[in-house]
């Protein structure tokens, strides 16, 4: 063999080896995640802008299904040594896998970057359970109220419609329903578990107390809040029983023209936008004895279970998806909250907020929303909560007597759980 023959193979080797050894270095991050169709397709621009800043870590991100599919299959891959190393949360439903030592305290991590600083007070206080950081927000929202311009017209509304009590909601829908119900067009979709917990806060109530943890699924308030919601259905029958049954109806009757008014969460803005183009008009959840919201969506946490190096490089995302560019990025492409001060100012979310309209709605309301309780019991009552509603608004069961119901049953799965 030639000396310059020689040569070659060696390099050839030795390139061979670096390639190897690069791949052999790269340190994986597996990342579960609730997001498709355009939210995914925003997910993975920052994954890959993440990436390639960062070529030795490698976030393998996965589809899930949605947040009670995420829980059900951390649920099950904890004990079965399959969970990944990074995951969506929602953030009223962490508290659970935080109690049982399932997710690491991040507040380390977090009390040293200089992330934390640039977060909205409500994006570093929705990651806190028992004074410990255990995620940070990704994706987060408020509910808002959507309405269809063209629809109003139709049925006679001119000019601003009146939407800021529960009465004024149901006469408008009434109005729509009447009018236009031989079309096949209802007033307002049934509202879904996230827009009924805002509800019941417009009503001066909560499902849990957000700071002491006391169930007040039976107080007053609450209680007259379901039974607003529930005669929307059953009694004014404003609202279709397909939306009760399965919540993406209400919302795809929406998208489909044929509901007046939604509330949804500002998460839904885009696909709304997408649908119905110039006829939407986004406003803010109604005021009916106080104007109160809560802070909806998801965060980040690493499980236990991965290996130090995987937790540093799963941080790195984390932080990273937080930062003003990835939040940015994820704030014009979906219409989520931006959970970064500095991100409005970049030039893709300026541009979202000049050219999208109602966009900013639910960033006007952040003066008045707040974070929700997240201890274990959140989970299973908000699972046991479909069904409890389901009953009421299709007028199985009275709302008084469902409601008191569901609140000793949920105060005694936390007693039962110790939380």
């Amino acid at each position: 063999m030639s000396f310059k023959l020689q040569n070659a193979v060696l390099a050839g080797a030795v390139a061979l080896f670096s390639m190897v050894g690069s791949a052999e270095a790269a340190t994986t991050v597996k990342f579960w995640h609730s997001f498709n169709k355009a939210s995914g397709e925003a997910l993975n621009k920052i994954i890959a802008d993440f990436k390639t800043a960062n070529p030795g870590i490698d976030v393998q991100a996965e589809f899930i299904g949605d947040y009670n599919d995420i829980v059900a299959k951390l649920q099950a891959a904890i004990p079965a040594n399959r969970a990944p190393d990074a995951v969506i949360l929602e953030v009223t439903r962490y508290g659970l896998f935080a109690e049982r030592g399932a997710l690491i305290d991040l507040t380390p991590y977090f009390d040293t970057d200089p992330l934390k600083a640039d977060l909205y007070d409500y994006a570093r206080e929705v990651g806190v359970y028992k004074g410990k950081n255990y995620i940070v927000p990704f994706n987060s929202s408020t509910p808002v109220l959507y309405y269809n311009k063209d629809i109003m017209a139709r049925a006679g509304i001119t000019g601003e419609p009146a939407l800021k009590t529960f009465a004024d909601i149901l006469a408008t829908s009434k109005t729509i329903t009447e009018k236009l119900g031989k079309d096949g067009i209802t007033g307002i979709a049934a509202p879904g578990q996230f827009a009924r917990w805002g509800v019941v806060m417009a009503n001066d109530s909560e499902l849990i107390d957000r700071k002491t943890n006391n169930i007040l699924l039976d107080s007053p308030n609450t209680i007259e809040a379901y039974q607003w919601m529930a005669s929307l259905v059953s009694k004014e029958k404003v609202a279709s029983p397909d939306g009760v049954t399965e919540e993406d109806n209400g919302r795809d009757a929406f998208l489909a023209g044929k509901v007046g008014i939604m509330m949804n969460s500002t998460g839904n803005y885009t696909g709304s936008k997408k649908a119905l183009g110039d006829k939407l008009e986004v406003r803010p959840m109604p005021c009916n004895k106080v104007c109160s919201v809560p802070i909806g969506g998801a965060g980040i946490g690493i499980l236990a279970s991965s290996s130090k190096e995987v937790q540093d490089a799963a941080y790195k995302f984390v932080s990273y998806a937080a930062s003003p560019e990835a939040n940015a990025t994820w704030f014009a492409a979906t219409g989520y909250l931006p959970i970064n001060k500095k991100s409005a100012a970049l030039p893709v979310a300026a541009k979202a907020l000049a050219t999208q309209p109602g966009i900013d709605t639910a960033i006007k309301s952040l003066d008045y929303a707040y974070g929700r309780a997240r201890p274990p019991v959140v989970t299973w009552m908000r699972t046991t909560e479909y069904k409890m509603w389901e009953a009421m608004a299709l007028g199985q069961r009275p709302v008084d007597e469902t409601m008191k119901d569901f609140a000793a049953q949920t105060r005694a799965e936390a007693k039962r759980a110790g939380n």
